[in-house]
């Protein structure tokens, strides 16, 4: 069972972006998060952004779109794609994602979602949205 915002539980969204270099980064955040790219742009050092299509969403983190997770960082870690994680979700006990795929959901805790990343060699920059 899910935990609602009071108990705890986190659903998030994420955002695959590229910048005007080609750069391709993903953006994790509260579902609720509203996100200016205008601003964005600025808070993570980067160029123009715009969302990236569906064929350099599969090629770089290997997900059709609907199914973005930073569970994707294991393909998106060997094509260079930069993470940014909204440090806001520290706050819940467990957050919501999709395991590369958007027909289930699956719970974890910050702590192992940041293990997952240490065992795949990326390292997220958290940042405040």
């Amino acid at each position: 069972m899910f935990l609602n915002a009071k108990q705890g539980g986190g659903h998030i969204k994420n955002l695959f972006l590229r910048d005007h270099k080609k750069n391709n980064i993903l953006i994790v955040a509260h579902q609720d998060a509203l996100i200016d790219l205008k601003k964005l742009q600025f808070k993570i050092d980067s160029g123009r952004l715009s969302f990236g299509s569906s064929d350099r969403l599969m090629e770089h983190l290997g997900v059709f779109p609907g199914a973005v997770t930073p569970f994707s960082m294991i393909n998106g870690v060997h094509k260079n794609v930069v993470l940014f994680i909204d440090l806001s979700l520290k706050n819940f006990k467990k957050i919501y994602l999709h395991p590369l795929v958007n027909d289930r959901t699956l719970e974890i805790t910050i702590e192992n979602l940041e293990m997952f990343f240490k065992k795949i060699n990326v390292i997220p920059q958290w940042i405040k949205l």
